[in-house]
């Protein structure tokens, strides 16, 4: 990308750091809101989201019962259980993994990010607010889809107690670690201004070695291990496995410290690639 040079005359807006904490969280809640907003206008992209993730949820379940064969139990895995985990992580995975990760790139592209830049709440904050807004707004949408879910796959309580209360905390951080990453790529878009290939290629991996598609317990031991070394397994597998019991006891703990660890690590990442990618452009004003 061409970096854009200019002078800034406006008066310099104060830095994320000097404002209020009120004032802060104000500022994010209204990004999140204009892409909650947005995302809704998109009413064909997000209701075909929905009618392929209801196809996904069916075609998932026939597999299983046709691997299966009428076996109660594979690897000491029931059918039950396995139709149940198709289900949950490709009804989690909508709200997860949007079909929009980020707009940086084409704020890159249309040059909008010099106004961004210019604003006091930090860019990378504003995206991120941005991305879990967009994604929220599959909640209405996930909330009437998931009768047909069930119906058409299938579902089951919590493993425990522990299991159900752990749940929330395992979903919040799965989708943490996925807005992260999906912050990550959008900025990358400074450098290539274009990543819609490098997105396709992103959702083929991360939805597989996520457990998405095939859990972990079923995956050969070199992909699994693999996959237990990426933080994608951080954004299915995690929260499936814990809500259907798969992990308990200290178990959970480890899982959750997991998610923690990725995003901690991912945020460092993030500012460190924004600490290079906000010289790729620099702000006029007047």
């Amino acid at each position: 990308m061409t970096a854009t040079t200019t002078r800034a005359t406006a008066k310099t807006p104060p830095t994320a750091a000097r404002l209020p904490l009120g004032t802060l969280v104000r500022a994010h809640l209204a990004c999140a809101r204009m892409e909650f907003r947005a995302a809704l206008t998109y009413r064909t992209a997000y209701l075909s989201s929905f009618a392929m993730m209801l196809l996904q949820i069916w075609l998932l379940t026939v597999v299983w019962r046709a691997l299966y064969d009428g076996r109660a139990e594979v690897d000491g895995l029931s059918l039950a259980t396995m139709t149940a985990y198709a289900t949950l992580t490709t009804l989690q995975y909508q709200l997860v993994s949007p079909w929009r990760s980020s707009p940086i790139d084409q704020r890159v592209r249309e040059g909008k990010v010099a106004v961004d830049l210019l604003r006091p709440v930090g860019f990378p904050g504003q995206m991120l607010a941005g991305q879990l807004g967009w994604a929220s707004a599959a909640v209405p949408v996930l909330l009437v889809a998931l009768p047909f879910a069930l119906l058409i796959g299938a579902g089951q309580a919590p493993a425990s107690t522990a299991a159900g209360l752990a749940y929330p905390v395992a979903l919040i951080g799965a989708l943490l670690v996925n807005q992260l990453l999906g912050l990550l790529l959008g900025l990358v878009s400074f450098w290539t201004l274009e990543v819609s290939g490098a997105l396709m290629a992103y959702r083929f991996v991360a939805q597989f070695f996520s457990g998405a598609l095939v859990p972990l317990w079923f995956m050969p031991g070199p992909v699994r291990a693999a996959a237990e070394w990426l933080p994608f397994q951080a954004t299915a597998y995690t929260p499936a496995a814990v809500y259907l019991g798969q992990v308990e006891g200290l178990g959970i703990v480890a899982a959750l410290g997991v998610q923690l660890a990725w995003i901690g690590a991912l945020g460092a990442l993030t500012a460190f690639v924004w600490s290079r990618a906000r010289h790729r452009v620099m702000s006029q004003g007047g």
